[in-house]
Order: structure tokens, then sequence, then C-alpha cells
């Protein structure tokens, strides 16, 4: 009887109180994962626990010491995870978007219709290029982004606004094309910009081999919810990173399934 009565206590916003914060420690958890900052969490967490213990033996010395840390705790963890901060709140504030999009692509969109004919030529202008690209093993990150704020992740690159043409794409990525480094950020079905910088990822169990092209398409991917290609200029091989999970050499069909889904 006691039980059920406490459990008549448990409100709606208690529930709700739970799983935002199981969602936050999600977040947090996938934002740390595989990176050195989870060493720096561990050894925060055991500060505090000594802190605590401390407290309850009453040793007045230590507790004054680390009191001071502890009271600008908040402080020094924004300090020491300035860069996990700035991607929480990336992350945050893309999925808020992606939640926007994706709720009115499906009050005005068909869900069972097929790629219009215009997308559809997009789709196969791209992945022509990419193919191209793979055979003469040229370099190239693509990265399509599903809303319009690649601003906040991509810097110094040289903003267009062009149509998505293979002619285009394969100039922009010879060799001898200035603008051949750094990423081709699409949105829209429109080349926003080229030669872009993005984040690298900060996984330390991505394999040996990958390059700086490839730990940036993955580390885009990480922070928000795009979807990246990488052509490596070693193999010709044609990788694709979407929530921070590569996929390599891939097939025409996974390609292009992809490219539909995406773009």
């Amino acid at each position: 009887m006691i039980e059920l009565i406490a459990f008549s206590d448990i409100k709606i916003w208690d529930v709700l109180d739970v799983i935002i914060v199981a969602y936050l420690m999600y977040v947090i958890y996938k934002l740390l994962r595989g990176t050195i900052a989870v060493n720096i969490f561990v050894g925060v967490l055991l500060l505090y626990l000594i802190y605590w213990l401390v407290g309850i033996l009453d040793m007045k010395l230590l507790s004054l010491l680390l009191g001071k840390f502890v009271g600008f705790g908040v402080i020094i963890l924004i300090i020491i995870f300035q860069p996990e901060v700035r991607k929480f709140l990336l992350i945050l504030g893309n999925n808020t978007l992606k939640g926007r999009f994706n709720f009115l692509s499906h009050l005005f969109k068909d869900e069972n219709s097929a790629l219009t004919e215009i997308e559809e030529n997009h789709r196969d202008e791209l992945y022509n290029s990419m193919e191209w690209l793979s055979k003469q093993k040229m370099g190239a990150l693509i990265v399509i982004a599903q809303t319009g704020s690649w601003k906040s992740y991509a810097s110094q690159g040289v903003e267009i606004d062009a149509d998505i043409q293979r002619q285009l794409v394969e100039s922009i990525f010879f060799k001898n094309s200035p603008l051949h480094d750094g990423a081709m950020v699409i949105v829209g079905q429109r080349i926003k910009a080229v030669s872009a910088i993005l984040p690298i990822s900060q996984k330390k169990n991505l394999e040996e081999d990958l390059g700086l092209r490839h730990r940036a398409g993955i580390g885009v991917t990480e922070l928000t919810d795009a979807c990246s290609f990488m052509v490596s200029e070693e193999t010709g091989e044609i990788s694709m990173a979407v929530d921070g999970n590569l996929t390599r050499n891939l097939s025409e069909e996974t390609i292009k399934a992809a490219l539909g889904k995406y773009l």
C-alpha cells in the first residue's frame, strides 16, 4: 500500500525530468566518446568525490584547499571543456533546427513521392563527378548540410551560390585548382561554399590510415546532422560519414541511395 501511494506521487514532470537528464547524458557521452576529454571528465568527478569524502571526514585543511577549486567549478569546467561545450551547444541547436525542418517537410511533402526530375538530375551529377574523381584519384570532401547553419562549423571558405553540375564539381577538386583543398558545402541542392575548413574528429579509435580529409568529414557529422562524402587520393575509394560513423568503399547503389536521402 505504501509503495502504491509513493508511486502515485510521481508526476508527469518527474518523468519528463528523468527523460531530459537521460537525453543530456547521452549527448554528453556521444560528445566525449573516444576523446581525451573522457579522461579529464573522470578526473573532475574524482576531484569532486575526494572533496565530498574530505568533508565527511572533517579534514579542514584539505576541505579549504579543494573548496577553492570546487567553488569555481563551473567556470573551470567551461575553460577546460571549451571546445566540448561549443560542440554540445551546436548539437542542441542543430537538432532543434533539424526537428523544425523535418516537421515542415513531413507536413507538406508526400512520404511516398519519388525524387523529382531536378533532384534526380542533381543526384546523378554529383554521383558522376565523385565517380570521375575516384577514377582519377583526386581527393575530395563534399558535405551535404541539412540546415542552413553551415557557417557555424565551416570557416575560411569561399562562398558561392551555384547549381550542382558535374563539370563545376570536377574543376573545383582538380589538383591544380586553387580551391581543391578543403570541403565543398551543399545546402538545399545548391553549392554554398568551397575550400571550407571543417572541425577535425577527436576520436582516438579511428583507423590509422585515415588522413585529415576523412577526419574532417567525420568531425563535421559528429557536430551536425550533415552527411559527408570523401574521395581518397591514394586509393580512389569513396567513403561516407553520418552521425560520426564512417562507411568505406561504397557501392554505386549505396551512394545514390544516400544522395537521394540527404540531397
